[in-house]
Parts: C-alpha cells; structure tokens; sequence
C-alpha cells in the first residue's frame, strides 16, 4: 500500500520576527497612524511569532534592503529570485527527507508543486539533475494549486504506486511566497503579509516494505463554488496577486463537517476515530473555525499551531511540515485526517493510518 515513509523539510536562512515584518509592511503601505494601529491589532492576532523568506530586507533598515525597494519588483525580477533560490531550499528538504533511507538514482517518480514559480524547463529537471536521477524518471508538475496541493500531490503518488507496486515516489513542495508581497494597501495585500511564508517539504512514498510510516487510504476532493471569489491567485506584471477575503474561514466552518464525514465514511471511520488531525494552518481563525465545526478542542490541532507560530503559512508545503511532526509520534494503527484548503473554494481531504513492522 502506498505508504509516506519520511518527510524532509528546509526553511530560508533568513528568519523574521512577526513584529519586525509588521514594521516593513507599516512603512512600505505609507500608511497613517490609524492604519498602523489596525494592522499592529491584525498581526498580534495572527499567532504567528517567526516567520522565514528567501530575502533579507524584511529585517533590514530601509537603505541595506536590496529587492523591497521602490520601485517595487516586476514579475520578471520576482522569477529570477525564484530560479536563483528554489533549487537549493528544495534540496535542504530532498536531504532531510531521503537520509540513508533511499538512493536517489532508486527514485522512479518526481512530483514537483508549486505556485509561486514555474519555468520550463522548470524545477523538476534541476532537481533531477542535481539528484542524478535516472534519465527515464518520471516527472509531473503541480502548478497554481495553492495551499492544498500537497494532498493532491499524495493522491497522485497513491495512483503511481496502485500501478507499480515497486514505485519510489518523491514529492517536493517549494514555495516562496514572500517575493510576491505588494506594495499596495489593500485587503488582500494585507492579508499576504501577514500570513505568507517561504519554505519546502520532501515526502517520499513507497508501498510501506519499510514497515512504517503513514499508510494513505482514501482522497476526497470538494468544491464550494461560494467560495470560488475568496480564494485566488492571479499573475500579473508587478507579481501572482492574492486575494483572500475574510470569509474564508466562516465558509470552512459551514461546510467542513459534512465534508469530513462523507470523507470518513469509505473507511468505516468517525471522528471520534481520528488520533491526528493534521490541518493545514492557513490562518488562526481557520484552525479556529475547523474546531468549531468539528467540535474539537485546540490541543488537538496543536502541531498546526505550533507550525503556524514557527513558519506562517508556507502555502503547499504546510501541511507536510504538521504532518512530519505526526509521523515522529504516531503509534500502530492510530488514524490521520488531513484537509487543506485552496482556490475554487476547495476542499483536499486525505485519511492515513500510522502502520508499524507490518511484516
């Protein structure tokens, strides 16, 4: 069975305090003290402490900043930074994930996912490259999925291994959100900033003759089309644009309960069944909104808080980040829940269970 074996994961060396990027936002938006009070209230809300970025300006005063200066970057610029750094941020989390546990030249597939960045070639064939894998590897990439995609990309690893019971999965997750903050003061440029966050995860899937590792059982995918004008990503000259209403999490909270039920119910399971809830941590008031709905309590959700504080929201890579942190401590037979959230308004749901010495 298709089993996720290990997770890897690697954060840019530059690492932000909450406060210190409310004070780069404050000055970049020009904004009057009123406004600065409303954005201190946001981002002391947002129980996020540190967060990490591919670009140092977010820590520096205004004359030793190199990329977030006026004029603000064009699409072009953002992209050479993407080149320039996704590959070794994605190789920090291939090392961490693969250790001693596989041969890269072993690797049959390679799903690369990421919305911040593509090229063609792309990611996936410097990745291959730098890993030596065989010349006959599988590639796909996973593109503009946003936060969810990660769950999209184990489903299509669980598909690779249903054909090929001997398939070596690699997926690799990059995103560096910060490079596309904008400099004009509006909803969605606030709610960027305040949230977003660079970062990588690697999880390699096999059929599980490790004997450990999170068993992947079933996939559900929703669409709420009320939600489809609250969610985007957009390209554009000045960079990809996102808009996130305030909404969100009230339309999460409406519908997520009936949507982790029908995903249970092809397992025979409940909620009650479930030891590990890994969400992904897009914001506090979704996680909020997720407990509310579900009628659980926040220790329950506390490796996706604890990612939140640590890292913001990573996009795709987020919720292998709480994911890793559940594989390190799950025990025999213990049931996972995963669910992320992205543009449509969708949906991804995944149910694991923690399996051990199956042999």
């Amino acid at each position: 069975m298709a089993t996720v074996i290990s997770i890897g994961t690697s954060v840019p060396q530059y690492k932000h305090l909450q406060e210190d990027i409310l004070h780069f936002m404050q000055e970049i938006f020009n904004v009057d003290d009123d406004e600065k009070r409303k954005l201190r209230y946001l981002y002391h809300q947002s129980a996020i402490n540190t967060r990490h970025s591919v670009l140092p300006d977010f820590g520096q005063l205004k004359e030793q900043r190199e990329y977030m200066v006026a004029p603000f970057p064009s699409l072009d610029r953002r992209m050479d930074v993407y080149d320039k750094e996704a590959l070794p941020l994605s190789l920090g989390a291939i090392k961490d994930c693969l250790g001693d546990k596989i041969n890269p030249a072993n690797i049959t597939h390679l799903i690369t996912v990421s919305c911040t960045g593509m090229s063609a070639p792309g990611l996936d064939l410097q990745i291959a490259e730098a890993l030596q894998l065989a010349p006959t590897v599988f590639r796909t990439s996973i593109n503009f999925m946003g936060c969810y995609a990660a769950i999209h990309g184990l489903k299509l690893a669980k598909l690779i291994m249903n054909g090929d019971a001997k398939a070596k999965v690699l997926i690799v997750c990059t995103e560096l959100c910060t490079i596309h903050f904008q400099e004009d003061y509006t909803a969605d440029s606030v709610s960027s900033s305040l949230l977003f966050s660079d970062g990588c995860a690697a999880a390699l899937v096999t059929n599980g003759e490790e004997g450990k590792g999170f068993e992947l059982l079933a996939f559900n995918s929703e669409i709420d089309s009320k939600g489809k004008g609250d969610m985007s990503w957009k390209l554009s000259s000045k960079g990809f644009l996102m808009s996130l209403s305030s909404y969100v999490p009230d339309i999460i909270k409406a519908d997520i309960s009936g949507l982790v039920q029908r995903a249970l119910l092809p397992n025979n399971l409940t909620i009650t069944d479930i030891a590990h809830w890994c969400i992904h941590p897009g914001g506090r008031k979704i996680l909020e909104a997720v407990e509310q709905s579900l009628s659980i309590h926040k220790p329950q959700l506390q490796d996706s808080y604890g990612v939140l504080g640590k890292y913001g929201n990573m996009s795709s890579p987020t919720i292998l980040f709480v994911m890793k942190e559940m594989l390190a401590k799950a025990n025999a037979g213990e049931h996972l829940f995963g669910c992320a959230f992205g543009p449509g308004l969708t949906m991804e749901t995944l149910t694991a269970r923690f399996a051990t010495n199956r042999n």
